[in-house]
């Protein structure tokens, strides 16, 4: 298998209602390209994973225990293991980057879309 893979050929994982991600696994780390529709919620969980990511596009509110913060293109967050968090996202959607570790093995048993563009990256 290589080492190398296009995201936009990856099939997507519906997480949530409007909430779709095209991931690459490695043995500790998921890395995740999410693209939340206008409006969408992750309402909110926790879970054992360390999580990372950024805004590419778009905007988020994103709650992480009992703190709010609006954010745009370039905003980032961290959430420590089992830390409650929710995100809305903004009118008009957004693509965000999250990694996790250890790898997200829960979203192995969700079910991939077939192929098709992703909002990001766009040519």
């Amino acid at each position: 298998m290589s080492a190398f893979r296009d995201i936009a050929a990856s099939g997507p994982i519906r997480i949530w209602d409007g909430v779709l991600a095209r991931t690459v696994e490695g043995e500790q780390l998921s890395l995740a390209v999410v693209e939340l529709d206008p409006g969408s919620v992750v309402r909110e969980h926790s879970h054992e994973n360390e999580q990372l990511g950024f805004v590419v596009s778009g905007s988020v509110t994103f709650r992480i225990g009992s703190e709010t913060r609006e954010l745009g293109p370039g905003g980032t967050w961290e959430i420590s293991p089992n830390i409650p968090h929710e995100v809305h996202a903004g009118s008009e959607g957004a693509v965000v980057i999250d990694v996790f570790a250890p790898a997200r093995d829960d979203w192995q048993a969700l079910e991939r879309l077939p192929v098709q563009s992703p909002r990001w990256p766009q040519e």
